[in-house]
């Protein structure tokens, strides 16, 4: 019943790993516009799909975690050195200048 010797299991482990990383990290891409974060996940399917059939499962798993690194470093030691809470984002104001968003949300554009 189960068979895990298909592609579509590294695309659902992929699918999973954004999905997990949209619910508890979302919140800091909340000014990114949506057809980037598409784009982004396409990419990053894309990319471990296709070392996975060149490369091996191994490869593609080893890729995927790869990284995740720079992502966890910016979380857990750049934002907090410059005083921002790298799980909550907050303060924001810190943190939209991190980014160098608008803080001004209810701006008519």
């Amino acid at each position: 019943m189960w068979n895990v010797d298909s592609l579509w299991f590294e695309i659902a482990i992929v699918s999973i790993v954004i999905a997990l990383g949209q619910i508890l990290f979302g919140h800091f891409e909340e000014r990114t516009p949506r057809a980037k974060k598409l784009a982004k996940y396409l990419l990053f399917l894309g990319l471990v799909v296709g070392i996975s059939c060149l490369f091996g499962r191994v490869m593609a798993m080893g890729f995927l975690f790869i990284a995740m690194l720079p992502a966890l470093y910016i979380h857990m030691i750049m934002l907090p050195r410059k005083g921002i809470n790298g799980w909550t984002g907050e303060p924001k104001s810190k943190y939209y200048d991190y980014r160098k968003w608008d803080k001004d949300i209810f701006r008519n554009e």
